[in-house]
């Protein structure tokens, strides 16, 4: 498993259907999750460090699961099958772990409420993350001298 966080969530561009992107610690990996529109919002509101006046979906499950004595330990993304992805949320109570089945939107919006990791399986990873291009360090040290160019580096 490959622990991952949200990096945006927002509009496909080509589609206009809401996707969470999760990226691991060195973004060297980009998952897009197509997700509905309602959780969307609940990832968004968490991201954007708002609180509603009463308790989302999200928060009343959280809510629920702290008061049955228990606490998210972490969620994951464990499996992709006919395109559709399934994730796995970690309960634990009274040193007992549950596992319960679930959708990733809502195991993300769980997990960015509860605090806790985001994991992936190596083997989505694999099969359905864009990769970040390295870039060609000719390129990088020319980007970097534009960069510190001015016009008035042009009239010496």
């Amino acid at each position: 498993m490959l622990q991952m966080s949200v990096k945006v969530v927002g509009l496909d561009q080509s589609s206009m259907v809401p996707v969470v992107i999760l990226t691991d610690a060195d973004e060297r990996y980009y998952l897009p999750v197509v997700i509905g529109p309602g959780e969307a919002n609940a990832i968004a509101v968490v991201l954007e460090g708002l609180t509603a006046p009463r308790p989302l979906t999200h928060d009343l499950l959280l809510n629920t699961i702290r008061e049955l004595g228990a606490s998210v330990e972490r969620v994951a993304i464990t499996e992709l099958k006919d395109d559709v992805f399934y994730a796995r949320i970690s309960l634990k109570r009274n040193g007992q772990v549950l596992e319960l089945d679930a959708r990733p939107s809502d195991s993300i919006a769980l997990a960015l409420r509860a605090g806790v990791p985001i994991f992936v399986s190596e083997q989505i990873v694999t099969q359905s993350a864009m990769i970040k291009q390295v870039e060609d360090p000719e390129l990088e040290e020319f980007r970097a001298f534009l960069k510190d160019l001015s016009p008035d580096d042009f009239r010496k």
